[in-house]
């Protein structure tokens, strides 16, 4: 069985689009419409219309969705995330090593000099 191409979206997109009333979001690099779902949300429509033209990945992580919940939501799945917007997630995390190392360096610094 062959898989649906996915539309490829930036996040500009998601967000623009939800200029317009719809209410798009990214969860793991994947573009959810879920404007037809706002009034049958567990949570309330309010959770989703905050997250709406983001990426939500975190925020749906952190409420543990049940298995029913993961696959009712396939339903909803318009597009992905292009490339470049998945690598600039990916860099910030390769880049946090780099970054913790020179702030713990910073911290260092600064703990001489100010005690």
């Amino acid at each position: 069985m062959a898989t649906k191409e996915l539309k490829q979206l930036s996040l500009a997109e998601v967000a623009d689009a939800c200029k317009d009333g719809d209410a798009l979001l990214v969860i793991h690099d994947k573009v959810y419409d879920v404007t037809k779902f706002l009034t049958e949300h567990p949570g309330g429509e309010e959770v989703l219309i905050e997250a709406a033209g983001k990426d939500a990945t975190a925020d749906f992580d952190d409420v543990g969705h049940s298995t029913d919940a993961k696959e009712q939501m396939k339903q909803y799945v318009v597009g992905e995330l292009i490339e470049a917007d998945r690598k600039k997630k990916a860099s910030k995390g390769s880049d946090s090593s780099s970054t913790a190392s020179s702030s713990s360096w910073l911290g260092s610094l600064k703990t001489k000099f100010f005690g």
